[in-house]
């Protein structure tokens, strides 16, 4: 396990296959109703990040999805992704070792590194940790009080943690939400008290605080399925988590009045094409959707 970011490798350039995805326009709110995007789609969280060069006449182009990325670099809509790492800042498995060699692809002019970044959030980890135990030895009582504030300090996260990173030179996005999770969140009994999914309403917080008009969401809050993962367990989680984003919606009307937002949820590539059309169905029951009148029918 290395604590240095993994050196970048090429990528062959590869046909995008076709994707599922369904996108809906809704409103939210009593009086003052605000009109939102949600959209459904199958892929890998990390082709939000990708760049797929594109070959014309034996040369490669960037794509126009680049150059739009870079125009909204600076200005009050930007795009942001919630991606789900492990407590340990500063190693680089998993996921977090992808998105670290997508980083280092090409270089960033606007922002530090990830590398510099990672190293600053880790500082950051260790002062919250420190102060998380001082909070805890103050409340305990002096007769339960064994610990004390020279105690070794963690530099690992706790799960709903999150740390963020700023980034110009990714395909789609502007900013990442690193959200810490482990296994608990394959438990088929996950409600709305579990940190993960009150981490989200913090996330969409700080989108508000910060003009991320679109945000990405793993909607299973997992990027792989397991054999424990029935289509019962994956429509059960995802109604949970679109109805905990809904009410996180409604709250964002007093944050940030009237704006609207485009939620995306992602869902695991190579599901069954029956359950995501489920799944996408749920979008319609749980959110009241936008409906256009005719005016020509009497």
């Amino acid at each position: 396990m290395s604590d240095s970011a993994p050196p970048p490798v090429e990528e062959q350039i590869r046909v995008d296959e076709r994707r599922m995805e369904e996108s809906f326009t809704i409103h939210l709110g009593a009086q003052m109703k605000t009109m939102h995007n949600l959209r459904i789609v199958c892929m890998e969280i990390q082709e939000l990040c990708k760049h797929k060069p594109l070959r014309i006449d034996g040369r490669i182009q960037p794509q126009p999805q680049r150059l739009q990325t870079a125009m909204s670099l600076f200005s009050n809509s930007l795009s942001g992704l919630v991606l789900l790492v492990d407590d340990r800042v500063n190693t680089y498995t998993g996921v977090k070792r992808e998105f670290a060699t997508i980083c280092q692809q090409s270089t960033d002019f606007h922002f530090p590194d990830l590398e510099t970044q990672i190293r600053v959030a880790q500082q950051y980890t260790t002062k919250a940790n420190t102060k998380r135990q001082l909070r805890k030895a103050n409340s305990d009582s002096p007769a339960d009080s064994c610990a004390s504030p020279s105690d070794e300090i963690s530099s690992n996260l706790k799960q709903g943690d999150f740390y963020i990173t700023k980034h110009s030179n990714l395909a789609q996005v502007h900013v990442v939400f690193h959200l810490v999770t482990n296994d608990s969140v394959r438990a088929p009994d996950l409600n709305s008290r579990h940190p993960v999914i009150v981490a989200l309403r913090s996330v969409l917080k700080c989108c508000v605080d910060f003009d991320v008009h679109c945000i990405s969401i793993p909607l299973l809050l997992v990027y792989e399925m397991h054999e424990e993962m029935t289509i019962s367990w994956c429509l059960k989680r995802a109604e949970l988590v679109l109805k905990c984003i809904k009410g996180f919606m409604m709250e964002m009307a007093s944050w940030s009045g009237n704006q609207s937002r485009t939620i995306q949820f992602i869902v695991p590539k190579g599901i069954a094409a029956d359950l995501f059309e489920q799944l996408s169905s749920m979008l319609p029951q749980i959110f009241r959707m936008s409906r256009t009148v005719d005016l020509t029918r009497q």
